[in-house]
């Protein structure tokens, strides 16, 4: 194996797959990166058993071969090299490398011990804005469960549906749910599936010249193609494919706790930094391992305020503008989960929209339809 690159090259194909290797006692291989020379493409693939990643990057190729080397020892390694170019050399059961001034040699193991990754069929074709896509599994995200008590709970609900794709994340405690659109225009097969949170962090970080923003990027225009086959998902975007598992189990019908809208409700506008301001502070005096806050909302009055009340240290009241519509009523909600939501939500404006004290709410952003955030309230 010998070929050629430059540095640009191959550490935008490291950086989209490297991380995908660790340490593995069991398989010591998993922390390497496969390389792949044939006569028209350069491929760099990873892989921990459950997610597999392939990027292809441009070279020249003058002898084909394949080889496996430390992922993360190839990538320090590559990131200190003059920006010029690289030369690879396959020899015995080293990889050599040399640079203008740098000259090294890497041991590795022998590629036909690397895992194979699953091949899912590239039909069916379910195509999305790339970067409407990372802004909606960013929105979504946060809510998955932390924990694997309930394995289904652990990833993301994806409906794909004719028209359009919804994802929901929950913990039990919260709800995220975002709607998106497909780029492609035919008809779609109608498919449900969670997909670990994992695989989507990956899937996210997708760069490109070594630019993990993808919406700064000049790509940022592309799409990314989603496959499905039985257990297995693939993401393919430009030169990069990611295929994982995907979770079984029946994730709940979250769609229960949604608030209808003919339930009467009380809806307050507020400028959201001046809310997150107010919850942070009144967060100080929350009780410890409860995070409560209280929100009071008086109906035709353009305020809310916002308390908490800690016996050891002291109380916080803050009134904060806001167009309120509907009747009286109060909410205690923990102010992590609040935050969080408000976090996310890249507008000036948001809207919480409160039924009682003992009914979920809902956080949206003013003036968006495809985006919903519900929080379980604290019952005293």
């Amino acid at each position: 194996m010998k070929f050629s690159c430059t540095k640009e090259n191959i550490k935008q194909g490291l950086s989209n797959v490297a991380h995908i290797a660790g340490k593995n006692v069991n398989l010591p291989i998993l922390s390497n990166v496969l390389i792949k020379a044939s006569e028209n493409t350069l491929q760099l693939i990873a892989t921990d058993l459950e997610i597999g990643v392939q990027a292809n990057i441009r070279g020249k190729v003058e002898a084909p071969g394949e080889f496996t080397v430390q992922a993360k020892l190839l990538l320090d390694y590559i990131n200190l090299l003059p920006n010029e170019r690289i030369d690879f050399e396959l020899q015995e059961n080293e990889l050599k490398i040399t640079c203008k001034n740098y000259k090294t040699k890497i041991k590795g193991e022998n590629p036909e011990d690397y895992p194979v990754i699953p091949q899912v069929e590239e039909k069916n074709v379910y195509s999305i804005d790339f970067s409407e896509f990372k802004r909606g599994v960013a929105e979504v995200l946060f809510s998955v469960a932390n924990n694997e008590t309930r394995i289904e709970l652990s990833g993301v609900y994806v409906e794909f549906n004719q028209n359009s794709i919804v994802l929901a994340a929950t913990d039990s405690y919260r709800l995220a749910e975002r709607k998106l659109s497909y780029k492609n225009k035919n008809e779609h097969e109608e498919r449900k599936v969670i997909i670990p949170a994992k695989t989507l962090q990956e899937v996210i970080r997708f760069s490109f010249g070594g630019s993990e923003d993808v919406l700064s990027h000049e790509h940022a225009a592309a799409v990314v193609n989603i496959f499905l086959s039985d257990n297995q998902i693939l993401f393919s975007y430009d030169d990069i494919k990611l295929v994982s598992r995907v979770i079984e189990g029946q994730y709940p019908d979250y769609r229960q706790i949604i608030p209808n809208a003919e339930q009467k409700k009380t809806s307050a506008s507020f400028n959201r930094q001046e809310l997150i301001r107010a919850i942070k502070a009144s967060s100080l005096f929350s009780k410890n391992n409860v995070n409560d806050v209280n929100l009071d909302f008086s109906g035709g009055q353009n305020k809310v305020v916002v308390s908490s009340l800690n016996a050891q240290s002291g109380e916080s009241v803050i009134e904060v503008s806001a167009g309120v519509d509907g009747p009286d009523t109060g909410i205690v909600l923990n102010y992590r989960y609040l935050l969080d939501g408000l976090s996310i939500l890249d507008c000036e404006n948001v809207v919480l929209e409160v039924m009682d004290a003992s009914t979920p709410c809902v956080l949206k952003a003013d003036g968006r339809s495809d985006y919903l955030y519900i929080i379980m309230p604290i019952r005293q």
